[in-house]
């Protein structure tokens, strides 16, 4: 199982697939590498893509939640890139994988080669985060993942025209059967961090998106997004005109990076890479 040790010395899983082009690939704030299996089949031949599994979720190892911070994780990548020794990589970021994306381009730019943002940018609207506050960190009441898929069927309101088969993929890659019902697969001392972060002033993320500047960017938007709202997209195709850009309809917080909205997106981001 491909994994290395963070600086801290916690126990770090990554998948490392392909070759030819290095595109790192980074999830949400509770999600894993697996969110990317969708779009993976869609690359090109040419392209090794590597996903992370951030510390206290997926297969890594579980460290408190004082360590699941941005700088913490954004830390964690650096050392994986190191550990691959790749001096740069393309990055595709989701959600919170985006914002370290952000954060890398300020301080380590030298290590990108173009980033591709999805559903995320430098301003978070509360609904968002309060829609996260209200499941992150919790176990589904749901006993079965057949139940959990009804559910997330039912819940997912900005989705549209999704098949009952991939609402149950969705449930296999983050819940886990146990005789007490379903579990979530990632550390539930990650609430503690996420109520620790957002109790505190937010960060300006514009100065970080704006040291994006130079790179190929693309950003892949849910057209229902909760999180990233139309404004501050806006406001991003405003401050980067040569911005590769989808909304991809039927869609809420996150596209499953599959729909040809998000494809073309990609592809195109990926020509100006190479």
């Amino acid at each position: 199982m491909p994994e290395f040790n963070a600086p801290d010395g916690a126990r770090i899983h990554f998948a490392d697939d392909g070759e030819g082009l290095p595109i790192l690939a980074l999830s949400g704030l509770t999600r894993n590498g697996s969110d990317f299996d969708y779009l993976a089949p869609h690359l090109p031949g040419s392209v090794r893509l590597v996903r992370l599994d951030y510390r206290g979720r997926g297969k890594s190892e579980w460290n408190g939640p004082e360590t699941y911070t941005v700088p913490v994780e954004t830390g964690d990548v650096t050392a994986l890139l190191d550990h691959l020794e790749l001096d740069r990589v393309a990055l595709i970021g989701t959600s919170r994988g985006g914002l370290i994306a952000m954060v890398l381009a300020s301080v380590a730019k030298e290590r990108l080669l173009g980033v591709c943002l999805v559903d995320i940018g430098p301003e978070i609207t509360a609904s968002g985060l309060e829609a996260i506050g209200s499941y992150v960190g919790k176990n589904p009441t749901q006993r079965t993942l057949a139940e959990a898929a009804e559910m997330r069927a039912g819940l997912m309101k900005g989705f549209e025209d999704v098949p009952e088969s991939r609402w149950k993929e969705e449930v296999r890659k983050h819940y886990v059967e146990s005789p007490d019902g379903l579990k979530i697969n990632y550390d539930p001392a990650l609430r503690d961090a996420f109520l620790a972060a957002t109790a505190t002033p937010a960060q300006d993320f514009w100065p970080m998106f704006d040291a994006l500047a130079g790179l190929p960017l693309a950003l892949v938007r849910g057209a229902n997004s909760d999180l990233l709202s139309r404004e501050v997209a806006q406001e991003m195709r405003r401050r980067r005109p040569d911005m590769i850009f989808a909304d991809v309809p039927g869609r809420g917080h996150v596209p499953f990076l599959d729909e040809p909205e998000a494809l073309t997106a990609i592809r195109e981001w990926i020509g100006r890479l190479s």
